[in-house]
């Protein structure tokens, strides 16, 4: 397939017959110049989802919609993990999403402002900001394409097309509830086309949705602390404190319920809001085709984090300053589990203009510019080191990713002899990056007097100075000669939770980079196609690149032919990869510790070992099939990825202020304090990002469907989808990751996907049926030395729906996600502690049966 960097989005000369609509006679746009090929010609394989398989699925987040007709797409739901929280990561073919081009009417979109923590640090676009009215099809790519679209496009392509009718529109109205009665949703979306006289158009679509959160966890109730005062484990030695009441603290754990449900952490989808709008528009004067589209989204989620109870290093008695006691227990009885908020900006526009000069060659000039930005918001926790001057709620800063990009494409036709004409696709492209981290107010980040042992300088050598012998003479219980005794406490600094963008780690990282390329495709037979593609990409920040790659369709005869490509490929890391700093309660051993993530190319992380960042480079690989009779199809494509120079998170690195203890741990701390980081004390664990080893992931996707019209004007269409796909590593990893990460990363998620669906549509009633299969996996737990591992079992989720057309205009449709109220098996390890009865990353949807109404009306 010929795919060139900003290809332009044209629409086929004619459209399908209304007869036609099986997926042989399905044409793609997505890497095509020139005319357009269909699905079965393409010579590698390509979904391709129209407004009507769209609208069919009961979700409105892009995300879940492709993650629904796609089996190579996954979609993890994970309620604490910072920004995951409100942008959720996916993978395409095992590949993190920053390894998967997106483009919009085929011009690259830009980046979220979340770089992922842990993991490879995904950092890519947040498709969710494209409302699903605002879709006319949606194009995947499942291949290598960066000798075509440049950096991203690894794993492969996704091409959102909008809706471009001049007249008409369209307005659904969706509502829905879990079995379990909570998480109600409410979606409002509407389109309208509008004629710009005779030779344009206005096309506008706007949506909102509400969602309420869930919860699906259990009351907290560990070893190390137990709150649930009707379980057995319920241990008072645990959760009271010296100079605490107890009896205060069980009566104040209600304060520390949220959302009434019930337990001191919640685990489930956030409470969420949005408004999305896309407006696309194209207008024609003489031979130039003017266009413009662009986007609007704001959007609003919260989430939890782990609760902080008496005795865990945040709640701790210390001195103030006139000798007594005082601990955040006084704030919040019960303990508190903070609270995380985010306010999601994304707007983009794109303008452009092309045609056909008198030569012959064909012109796309376009300019584009992107924004997201995350403003975060921390509620329900305190700065520990400000003891009781902390305020309850903080702004921790602000991440804001923008891109502006330049870009000239062209391509012009030869009569060679050949079965076609050779097309010559060429251009040029010059694209700005920044990734911004804007400082939190002064209180989230600053170390407060309670960041240091005997702020006031109570005790000397064991012994009361001036100070204390006064505080003591006022009635102070202090007793210098007792290590124990709260005047020795130190707290950790910052916003507990995620602690604040000082000045030292705020700023803005930049680059730019520039791009030409060069392609050719023909049919050299009628039999044959072939295509070759070359790309030189030079970045500010990184060394330049050369990639390419060979693809060609062989017929052998009318309804079987057999395709494959290979080619080269790279992934720059982006500037949010290379600057992002975090400090977040994680499990490293399967007990929560506050653990920092610094810059791999910053002088915290060099202290540490790290070195900066440099490019992934890839290899793929695609062998396959097409084969069709009559209403029956079916692709059968291999593919192999091999990446070199993977960026991925070390495991974390303990860190401890024990100098008697882990000598390691020990000198990681004194890294820390060498590189000026304030608050090392309050320090459990530390990573960053490298270019850790190299993988090679392999599978195979299947795809087959069956139409069948009856004698009774009834028609019914089989679809069967299936995705295996395992990766391993292809380099020595053991210094990196421990044993517990190298076996999640191989093991974690199913290798087997797949999705089978029947729809059958009679008169005015339709019916639709979908079995979503995900295949067995399992998890490991390194927190007690050996690993232990647990077993998940296949599981199937099948979605049904009804529908009755009640006039040509209204359809009205009545339907149940996951209508028999499937779970994946319960977590049993301890990295799956604190509430949590699912786990929280798993792939297999765990938030049960969900039932939905909607109305759909076109006008």
């Amino acid at each position: 397939m010929v795919v060139t960097g900003g290809v332009a989005y044209a629409e086929p000369d004619d459209e399908p017959a209304a007869d036609e609509t099986s997926v042989q006679e399905k044409v793609i746009i997505t890497g095509m110049r020139g005319k357009s090929r269909s699905v079965m010609d393409s010579p590698v394989p390509v979904d391709v989802l129209s407004s009507d398989e769209i609208s069919d699925v009961p979700f409105t987040d892009a995300n879940d919609i492709i993650k629904t007709l796609v089996p190579s797409y996954s979609l993890a739901r994970q309620p604490i993990s910072d920004g995951g929280t409100f942008i959720r990561p996916a993978t395409l073919r095992g590949m993190p999403t920053d390894k998967t081009l997106v483009l919009v009417n085929s011009k690259r979109r830009h980046r979220a402002a979340l770089v992922q923590i842990g993991g490879s640090g995904t950092q890519g676009p947040d498709i969710a900001t494209i409302p699903a009215i605002a879709l006319k099809s949606v194009e995947v790519l499942r291949d290598g394409a960066a000798a075509q679209y440049g950096s991203d496009a690894i794993a492969g392509v996704i091409n959102f097309i909008l809706k471009d009718s001049p007249e008409g529109g369209a307005f659904s109205a969706d509502f829905g509830q879990y079995y379990e009665g909570d998480g109600f949703n409410t979606t409002l979306a509407g389109n309208f086309g509008l004629g710009l006289g005779d030779n344009g158009f206005v096309n506008v679509s706007a949506e909102y949705s509400k969602a309420d959160a869930t919860q699906r966890g259990e009351q907290y109730c560990e070893s190390w602390v137990c709150v649930d005062v009707n379980s057995p484990d319920f241990n008072p030695g645990n959760t009271s404190i010296d100079g605490y009441d107890l009896d205060s603290f069980i009566a104040g754990l209600d304060s520390a319920d949220y959302s009434g449900s019930g337990v001191v952490q919640p685990w489930g989808q956030p409470n969420a809001k949005a408004f999305r709008s896309f407006v696309n528009a194209g207008y024609t004067i003489g031979d130039v085709e003017l266009y413009g589209f662009g986007n609007y989204s704001n959007s609003e989620a919260d989430g939890g984090f782990f609760y902080r109870y008496p005795g865990n290093g945040t709640i701790e008695n210390i001195r103030l300053e006139d000798g007594s006691l005082w601990s955040s227990l006084n704030l919040f009885p019960g303990g508190f589990t903070p609270r995380f908020f985010g306010n999601v900006i994304d707007y983009s526009g794109v303008v452009g203009a092309r045609g056909e000069w008198d030569n012959g060659i064909s012109y796309d000039f376009s300019g584009r510019l992107g924004h997201n930005e995350i403003k975060y918001t921390l509620k329900n926790t305190v700065n520990p080191s400000l003891g009781d001057m902390s305020p309850i709620s903080f702004h921790p800063g602000d991440l804001i990713n923008e891109e502006m990009q330049l870009q000239a494409d062209f391509s012009k036709e030869f009569e060679t002899g050949l079965a076609s004409p050779l097309l010559f696709a060429f251009g040029a492209s010059y694209m700005d990056e920044s990734y911004e981290l804007v400082g939190g107010n002064f209180e989230s980040y600053t170390d407060g007097p309670y960041a240091l042992p005997d702020p006031y300088g109570f005790c000397a050598a064991g012994v009361p100075t001036a100070a204390g012998a006064a505080v003591i003479a006022n009635g102070s219980t202090l007793d210098c000669a007792d290590d124990d005794d709260p005047v020795y406490q130190a707290l950790g600094v910052g916003s507990n939770g995620f602690p604040g963008y000082s000045p030292e780690f705020s700023g803005e990282y930049t680059r730019d980079s520039y791009a030409i390329y060069g392609d050719l495709s023909a049919d050299v037979t009628d039999a044959l196609f072939l295509q070759g593609a070359l790309r030189f990409e030079d970045y500010s920040d990184f060394d330049s690149e050369l990639v390419w790659k060979v693809a060609g369709r062989y017929e052998f005869a009318p309804n079987f032919a057999v395709r494959g490509s290979v080619g080269t490929g790279f992934r720059a890391p982006t500037p949010g990869q290379q600057g992002t700093t975090n400090v977040s309660t994680r499990l490293p051993n399967g007990f929560p510790v506050a653990t920092g993530l610094f810059p791999a190319g910053g002088p915290v992380a060099g202290a540490l070992g790290a070195e900066p960042l440099k490019p992934e480079k890839s290899t793929n690989y695609t062998l396959g099939f097409t084969s069709s009779y009559d209403a029956f199809s079916l692709t059968v494509d291999f593919y192999q990825i091999d990446l070199e120079d993977r960026v991925y998170a070390i495991s974390t690195l303990d860190v401890s202020t024990d100098a008697s203890g882990d000598a390691d741990a020990y000198q990681n701390y004194l890294n820390l304090l060498n590189a000026g980081v304030v608050g090392a004390e309050s320090i459990g664990g530390v990573f960053y990002f490298t270019n850790a080893f190299d993988t090679s992931t392999k599978g195979v996707d299947v795809v087959g469907t069956y139409s069948k019209d009856w004698a009774n004007g009834s028609s019914t269409k089989f679809t069967a989808s299936v995705n295996y796909n395992e990766t391993e590593f292809d380099s020595d990893v053991g210094s990196l990751l421990n044993d517990e990460d190298q076996y999640d990363f191989i093991n974690y998620d199913p290798k087997v996907r797949g999705v089978f669906s029947v729809s059958h549509q009679t008169g005015p009633f339709g019916f639709l049926a979908r079995a979503n299969y995900y295949g067995e996996s399992t998890n490991s737990d390194g927190s007690n030395a050996p690993l232990r591992y647990q077993d998940y079992g296949a599981k199937v989720q099948v979605d049904l729906e009804g529908s009755f057309q009640a006039s040509e205009a209204v359809k009205i449709s009545i339907g149940a996600r996951n209508a028999f109220d499937q779970y994946p098996d319960k977590a049993e390890l301890g990295d799956s502690c604190c509430g949590r009865i699912y786990r929280s990353g798993d792939v297999i949807d765990w938030q049960g049966g969900y039932y939905y109404v909607k109305l759909m009306a076109n006008f």
